[in-house]
């Protein structure tokens, strides 16, 4: 496994100040996000937001995607055609996934959940011309998609190639999953992590922002980097966070914080 910087972590900073700052700090992997690189590209189109990759020396393993790609809603026509052009655009800037979260507040019946799969086949018949895998997340206060084990079920009963499953740390641990559902993972079934701690507050007031830095809250994180490693995951660990004083801080000095505080961890659990 390896550490990767989320530019959610850095949103005030744009597209360039990003990755200049992760990558004095050493960082290789980054996760970006649309609302980054999307301003970049308008003025500067895509062959030099990849230079900028590239003259860096980052590996770009994933991108923000789009929402609403599983449960049925009014608005999934809107969201197939975002997905479309962000795939596009993702193949353009040489990425081949994006994460899609699911953090719908609508109700929903068993049947919706028969519906998923057909739609999740969808998304994934949309991106794979295209080369982009579809990443699902579930969300801790998704109404629909919340758990690992729900999560598992319609990827599994979906069964396509380009619609695999992303694991977040935060949504895992503040949310109603359990430690014991890790043992559900196939080997080599995960394809990306978000990697977080989990605040010593009442779980009452967790919500989609109180996330911290790995080493800083009260998750397991060594015993669940463990399982991850058992179950054959091998790949990034994007640290995304939503603290106001990195979002709007120096990114140099973000991910050297993240560094020095993960990097233990990760020995710890043996994973790096």
């Amino acid at each position: 496994m390896f550490l990767c910087m989320h530019q959610t972590t850095s949103a005030g900073a744009g597209y360039v100040k990003s990755l200049e700052g992760y990558a004095r700090a050493g960082f290789r992997f980054v996760e970006l996000i649309p609302q980054h690189y999307d301003e970049f590209i308008r003025k500067d189109g895509v062959p030099a937001a990849r230079r900028i990759l590239s003259d860096l020396g980052f590996k770009a393993v994933s991108s923000g995607g789009v929402r609403g790609i599983a449960e049925p809603s009014p608005d999934r026509p809107k969201a197939l055609d975002e997905l479309r052009r962000r795939a596009e655009r993702l193949a353009e800037l040489g990425i081949d996934r994006m994460v899609c979260p699911c953090n719908t507040t609508q109700k929903f019946t068993l049947d919706d959940y028969k519906r998923a799969v057909d739609n999740l086949r969808e998304a994934g018949e949309i991106v794979k011309p295209l080369g982009v895998v579809a990443m699902l997340e579930f969300m801790r206060g998704s109404t629909f998609i919340g758990t690992l084990p729900t999560a598992l079920r319609v990827l599994r009963d979906a069964n396509h190639p380009n619609v695999r499953l992303v694991f977040d740390f935060y949504h895992f641990w503040a949310g109603l999953s359990r430690l014991e559902d890790l043992e559900l993972l196939k080997d080599f079934e995960l394809h990306h992590v978000h990697f977080q701690d989990t605040p010593s507050i009442p779980r009452e007031l967790l919500d989609a922002t109180t996330r911290e830095v790995p080493g800083d809250g009260v998750a397991p994180l060594v015993r669940m980097l463990q399982v991850l490693e058992r179950k054959g995951y091998s790949g990034p660990l994007s640290v995304e966070l939503f603290l106001p004083r990195m979002q709007q801080g120096d990114p140099y000095q973000t991910a050297m914080e993240i560094q020095k505080k993960s990097v233990p961890i990760l020995r710890q659990a043996g994973v790096l």
